[in-house]
């Protein structure tokens, strides 16, 4: 029996309960506690495999870096490293997690609209595969740091190709108006090519785009490579700059909901590699590496987050509340984004059972939604709320708002399950506050009352 999700690859076991990855929510819930992020590790894998193997077939040369920015943990970052992917990291804690997982540093690129002093040290300490420079300023700070280690960086050029794609405004990143990279129109970017390729610390290897996320067709796609071969084509015959990397981004979608249809990585694939070949041809231009860097679908539907429905309460004429024991703490998206989400009651998941329309809400002393008008079977306080497709940029953007304490992650595989982050406790909270001294003497609280 399947519930109705738009995650096809969650099943039901003969008790009625949610399984993921072999195993049984219930006996997931008992023994971790809820809020519980759950992993199905399985899923992670195959998808891997199927970017490797349906880019790998139809372009000569291919790396696949994960987008750790998605999710990271040290087990995820070693999950990827047994299945030959690249890693791309975008801050000194994302790029710590990695090398402390022993990824290997030469598959690691790191990423950044800002990178710290300290960041680019760290990267060229490890040395990272390629650094993604993403400004002209960046470019020169780069290069300093890189002659006075006595070292040369390898690098990539973000650029904007200027492309516009249809998704949420704050999750568009390649458009002409962006914080992120060096302008195509314009002249920026074949500003900083030219001053790249006289960097004696640098030695650029090629270019960088990312569009945006959560993309659910391939035009966007196709006019990026277009775009960008005939850049290509300009610097080449203007700088004499042959481009050896060229680094798409990623972006893929994912279904959140039935209504979502994301192309499959086929699709991308076939959109993507023919083009760009026949591209390259047409402009008598070498073929690059090429590099892509999926975050979202590798782990978004491998994902679930599991609740203890609490408090239900019903507005009559209006709508019923069920509040679940998380909320904008452990997934800020719907806030951020509006993002949409399905759910089911996880411990009596029945194929036909009666559809009751429902506003998830969080526990946070705000207008918390997690779920705004979802349709679910008969709850009760005590039931399992699992929440699909939450495998992306929950874990990762999880805060300590009302002082809640983050969720255990969980990796699930044929029927077992290991931690892969342990629950925050009440003592890990105030494990890093401290009270300032003229605060701390009763005489001196008593004292200031008195000078008051």
């Amino acid at each position: 029996m399947t519930p109705k999700t738009p995650n096809r690859m969650l099943r039901v076991n003969e008790a009625g309960h949610l399984v993921v990855g072999g195993c049984d929510v219930v006996e997931l819930a008992e023994k971790h506690g809820t809020p519980l992020y759950l992993y199905d590790e399985a899923e992670i894998r195959r998808r891997c495999r199927d970017y490797l193997s349906e880019f790998g077939t139809r372009f000569p040369q291919v790396e696949i870096a994960y987008a750790s920015k998605a999710a990271l943990t040290m087990g995820i970052a070693r999950l990827m490293d047994q299945e030959g992917m690249a890693l791309d990291v975008a801050s000194a804690g994302e790029l710590y997690t990695a090398l402390q997982a022993n990824f290997p540093a030469e598959r690691i690129k790191m990423h950044g609209n800002y990178k710290s002093d300290l960041e680019l040290r760290m990267a060229l300490e490890a040395k990272v595969g390629r650094v993604v420079c993403d400004s002209l300023t960046e470019l020169e700070q780069l290069d300093e740091a890189a002659r006075k280690m006595g070292t040369v960086a390898e690098i990539l050029i973000r650029v904007r190709p200027g492309i516009d794609t249809h998704t949420h405004e704050l999750i568009q990143t390649g458009q002409v108006d962006s914080k992120f990279g060096v302008g195509i129109f314009g002249g920026e970017a074949h500003e900083a090519i030219e001053l790249a390729l006289k960097c004696e610390g640098l030695h650029l290897r090629g270019l960088h785009c990312h569009i945006g996320s959560q993309l659910l067709e391939t035009d966007a796609f196709e006019r990026t490579v277009d775009q960008m071969v005939e850049f290509l084509a300009l610097v080449r015959d203007d700088l004499g700059f042959e481009c050896e990397d060229l680094d798409i981004g990623g972006g893929l979608g994912i279904r959140y909901t039935e209504k979502d249809e994301p192309p499959t990585v086929a699709d991308l694939a076939e959109a993507i590699c023919p083009r760009l070949l026949r591209a390259l041809k047409n402009h008598d231009l070498s073929v690059p590496r090429l590099i892509l860097e999926p975050g979202r679908s590798i782990v978004g539907e491998a994902g679930v987050t599991l609740y203890t429905i609490g408090v239900i309460k019903d507005i009559p004429s209006l709508r019923t509340y069920v509040s679940v024991d998380g909320g904008l703490s452990d997934n800020p998206r719907p806030a951020l984004y509006d993002a949409v989400y399905e759910a089911v009651v996880a411990n009596r998941v029945e194929e036909h059972a009666a559809c009751e329309w429902v506003r998830v809400a969080g526990k946070h002393c705000e207008t918390d939604t997690l779920i705004d008008d979802t349709c679910i079977g008969h709850c009760e306080p005590g039931d399992l709320l699992a929440v699909f497709a939450t495998g992306a940029y929950n874990y990762a953007m999880a805060s300590n708002y009302n002082r809640f304490t983050r969720p255990a992650v969980v990796l699930c595989c044929d029927g077992q399950d290991e931690l892969l982050v342990e629950r925050e406790s009440l003592a890990d909270l105030i494990s890093h506050d401290r009270i300032p001294k003229h605060l701390a003497a009763k005489e001196a609280a008593e004292d200031c009352k008195q000078q008051g």
